[in-house]
């Protein structure tokens, strides 16, 4: 999907993490794999994208039919790795995972990485894109259609909520963030405390009381310089290691329910060198390291 972007090319994501060899990466970790394939979305061309949040209801019914994707993989005892797309996607992906615990009177954390805090509503966005409002409308704030999708809102609580990575954020939209009860880690932060303090606090609050942790990792997250390949570069951005360590303690965490990774754009990246890094960092995700865990799990993990 990329009717959520200012720009087009990120729908082409999953092809090029595919091309890098995601399935077999993950099968060598001793792990199975199904591809279950693409989300179906009309292209923006065939479409008109509205006055108000653009491709409203286009956007929604994608969500629609990725929610519950998601909630069969987790209720099928397995492990859902969502590749994207722009960021609009994680209504969806998010709400499949929320549902899945709601059944269970559980509810779950949520650790979001990336450049962009993404809580814009329709009344603050500069630009109408979807893809800045995403987080907003799954702590139940925005446009009823994105905030009700699955039928329930909210679907994360704001004390459980962690945001790392961010450093361009909208004006209007700070407000938000700031009033919102979010914790959030902007990379002076990080700069100041280290990435592995920031990660240990934020573990303390998207597990404390929740019955496990979904991470959506936007690639801009990371810094250019590593992920050339997104359409809303920002520098001074994670630096790749930090990337792997973040996903890497997720998974010695053995707190990590699911996993998504969007707005990864082929047009703009350099001989798919975005691509082979998303798939790097899934398999960091899936437990891929040199040496032993760094941190004792807090559960068991799943397979």
């Amino acid at each position: 999907m990329d009717l959520g972007a200012g720009r087009r090319g990120v729908d082409m994501g999953p092809s090029a993490v595919r091309y890098a060899g995601l399935a077999s990466e993950v099968r060598s970790l001793g792990h199975s794999f199904e591809d279950m394939g693409d989300i179906a979305v009309p292209l923006a061309e065939r479409r008109e994208a509205g006055s108000g949040p653009k491709y409203l209801r286009e956007i929604v019914r994608a969500c629609e039919r990725l929610a519950p994707r998601v909630e069969h993989v987790l209720d099928a005892g397995q492990f859902p790795v969502v590749i994207g797309g722009d960021h609009s996607m994680a209504m969806g992906t998010v709400t499949g995972v929320a549902a899945h615990h709601r059944k269970r009177e559980e509810k779950i954390g949520l650790l979001w990485i990336d450049a962009h805090a993404d809580m814009n509503t329709a009344s603050s966005s500069p630009s109408g894109n979807i893809h800045g409002m995403p987080l907003s409308a799954l702590l139940g704030h925005g446009a009823p259609e994105l905030v009700n999708i699955g039928g329930f809102s909210p679907k994360i609580a704001p004390e459980n909520t962690v945001l790392i990575g961010i450093r361009s954020v909208d004006e209007a939209e700070r407000r938000l963030v700031m009033s919102s009860g979010v914790t959030y880690f902007e990379m002076m932060k990080i700069d100041a405390l280290g990435i592995g303090e920031v990660v240990k606090l934020a573990l303390d609050r998207v597990s404390d009381g929740t019955a496990g942790v979904h991470v959506s990792l936007d690639v801009d997250g990371i810094d250019p310089e590593f992920a050339p390949g997104v359409g809303t570069p920002v520098p001074g951005g994670l630096s790749m290691r930090e990337t792997h360590f973040i996903l890497e303690a997720m998974a010695d965490s053995g707190l990590m329910t699911s996993l998504e990774i969007a707005e990864l754009n082929p047009i703009l990246d350099n001989a798919n060198a975005t691509g082979s890094l998303v798939c790097d960092l899934v398999t960091s995700a899936l437990g891929k390291k040199v040496m032993g865990p760094l941190f004792s799990p807090r559960v068991r993990s799943r397979s």
